[in-house]
């Protein structure tokens, strides 16, 4: 490594302690003691291979996004993230060994869970994911780069685990014979949604796609949604992903790693009370089909996250970044037992949709 983290801040004209920050998948946090603070990240190039895309996108929408808050009365400075741009005017900075660093605002008095602790902070958390969505309804969505490609294209998410399947090439596959066979039972349903926007039927729309309650800041005191975060994945995608991911992981009762399945179950107290929240704030918005696929956009963003564990897992853990042995099988369990218990309380489901 070319560079220390005190000559990185000092590219965004910051100069202070650096410290890591936060537990995310995929890139590196740190958070820069300065006042205001900032957030540092390091981009993983191994995900996002076209970092400068993804700063485009995520500047696009932010300001975008800053514009009609500004025009609602709200605080900008608290309720968008913000791209700090370089000394030189850039969106990110590029050390000398490849490594791409972004900055922008923290986000001051506000918390993230990485697990709900009761129904309200769900709802808060939908309506704010309801609002980021409303806030970009009118933004072109074919003018942000799809930054990872058939993100969340289910059916070639599932040829990617028939060829990990095939290959075996960390030699895996005799460990997990049964939940290959759970994946390989639900081939038909993999194309329902993409199939659904070739037609038109599902419209394509500016989405997050990574809707995960951690995503969302939340007033320490209010409680109340502040700031939707980590926008790397915003591209154009259904709406139909955002609510199903955000469900997959705030309506289950357990840790997405959890190794104790019985502690696994998807509440539908908690699928209403995100159902309550993103639907007050974008229902009117949805087409006759994006309403009657709600339920099974649940459903197929747990499967889909499940396949894609379970294909790291089968590849050598080289996607997703673990923390012990067999962890990516944990997660790919834990998304399998929500799938099946989504499948027995699917009628429940609907007619919770149908109440709102």
């Amino acid at each position: 490594m070319s560079y220390t983290l005190s000559d990185v801040v000092r590219k965004f004209s910051v100069d202070v302690d650096i410290a890591p920050y936060g537990n995310g998948h995929i890139n590196d946090t740190y958070v820069a003691d300065s006042t205001p603070r900032y957030i540092l990240q390091r981009i993983n190039s191994n995900v996002f291979k076209n970092p400068s895309q993804v700063m485009e996108n995520i500047l696009n929408v932010t300001e975008h996004l800053r514009k009609k808050i500004i025009e609602n009365g709200g605080d900008e400075n608290r309720e968008t993230l913000r791209v700090i741009k370089t000394v030189d005017g850039k969106n990110f900075y590029e050390a000398d060994d490849g490594s791409v660093f972004r900055m922008f605002n923290f986000i001051e008095n506000a918390v993230s869970y990485d697990a709900v602790e009761n129904p309200n902070q769900l709802l808060e958390a939908a309506r704010a994911f309801g609002k980021f969505q409303n806030m970009l309804a009118d933004f072109p969505a074919n003018k942000l780069y799809e930054t990872i490609p058939d993100f969340h294209d289910t059916r070639k998410r599932f040829e990617n685990l028939r060829r990990a399947v095939e290959a075996d090439k960390v030699g895996r596959l005799s460990s997990v014979k049964e939940e290959v066979e759970f994946a390989f039972a639900r081939e038909a349903e993999v194309g329902t949604i993409v199939d659904a926007i070739a037609d038109g039927s599902v419209p394509l729309r500016v989405t997050h796609n990574d809707t995960k309650l951690n995503n969302v800041m939340l007033d320490e005191k209010t409680g109340e949604g502040v700031c939707v975060i980590d926008l790397d994945t915003v591209m154009p995608g259904s709406l139909l992903y955002d609510y199903g991911d955000a469900l997959r992981f705030g309506a289950s009762t357990g840790a997405e790693d959890e190794v104790d399945l019985s502690k696994i179950e998807f509440s539908l107290e908690l699928f209403e009370a995100f159902t309550k929240g993103f639907l007050g704030e974008v229902g009117s918005k949805l087409t006759p089909r994006e309403r009657e696929l709600l339920p099974f956009g649940a459903k197929i963003m747990t499967y889909e996250c499940g396949i894609r564990f379970l294909t790291d897992y089968l590849e050598g853990d080289t996607y997703f970044k673990i923390h012990r042995e067999h962890h990516n099988l944990d997660r790919c369990r834990t998304q399998f037992k929500l799938v099946a218990d989504m499948e027995k309380k699917a009628e429940e489901m609907h007619n919770i949709v149908a109440k709102y």
